[in-house]
């Protein structure tokens, strides 16, 4: 009978976690409407839920004039939270707090004249929302992109939150060639690094790996990434419905593993479908 272990960490940060109790109060308590600007999390099927609760995500403060509007994990620019205190009957900062360390880390480098290089995926709303912490800094995601950058004299580093740690050292090691002095502020997320060295201690003992979170959620599509090099068989869903049967045919270990968005409940029924498939 196939064994089945759920990764030492997994699931839901505790970014993720304050930022849902704090929804769900404000769904509780607000007299009106209340709205996420943009997706709370990157997990579509607790936003879903968010949404059958009446709380949905939209595009800019002005389509929540009026209503209750939380910001969410990944942070927001500055000049959309002044235009949500400006025209939302209350706002709410669901920021994840080791994001705001990133914002800091960049406007205390850029203050202390370092070029700024935010270590990331170009796009991502929280690469975005740290940008303009430091006016100037431009977004890297791998050692080639650091190295056609300009040579400069002084250059600080801060990291996306859900940057793997191999990806920082390989900038860094590029940057090196470019700069006089490189100063790196490492802000990737103790929860992120820990998720990460998790699934691949389990990966390597596994014939099989799940992993559960949205696949837009790059911090759970990095999961899948490193599970996939220790453990081919590995398969990224968002849900138990997606689970196959014959995933697991000859699997003496099945391991399982979550994203930073993803709730201990979509663990547990991931993990009860597995059973029920094996036969446990």
């Amino acid at each position: 009978m196939a064994q089945i272990r759920v990764a030492r960490e997994a699931g839901a940060c505790y970014g993720v976690e304050r930022a849902l109790r704090m929804v769900e109060e404000a769904a509780d308590r607000a007299s009106g409407r209340v709205h996420t600007l943009g997706p709370l999390i990157h997990n579509p099927r607790v936003v879903a839920d968010l949404a059958a609760r009446g709380v949905d995500a939209v595009d800019a403060p002005e389509d929540a004039a009026g209503d209750v509007l939380l910001l969410r994990t990944h942070g927001t620019v500055p000049e959309e939270e002044a235009r949500a205190r400006e025209l939302c009957s209350g706002v709410l900062d669901a920021t994840c707090p080791f994001v705001k360390k990133v914002h800091q880390a960049a406007e205390r480098l850029c203050a202390e004249g370092y070029r700024v290089v935010v270590v990331g995926e170009a796009g991502h709303p929280e690469v975005e929302a740290t940008l303009p912490h430091a006016p100037g800094a431009v977004v890297v995601g791998s050692a080639e992109e650091a190295a056609a950058l300009p040579r400069a004299h002084k250059v600080g580093v801060v990291v996306q939150t859900t940057a793997r740690r191999a990806l920082l050292a390989e900038v860094v090691g590029a940057l090196l060639g470019v700069a006089d002095e490189v100063r790196v502020m490492n802000t990737i997320c103790e929860a992120t690094a820990g998720h990460q060295a998790a699934a691949e201690e389990l990966a390597r003992e596994a014939d099989v790996m799940v992993v559960i979170g949205g696949r837009i959620s790059a911090n759970t599509t990095r999961l899948a990434e490193i599970s996939a090099a220790s453990c081919p068989r590995t398969y990224h869903v968002e849900g138990a419905d997606e689970l196959r049967a014959e995933w697991f045919d000859g699997a003496g270990v099945i391991g399982i593993t979550a994203g930073a968005s993803t709730p201990a409940s979509q663990i547990e029924a991931v993990r009860a479908r597995i059973g029920e498939l094996v036969g446990e």
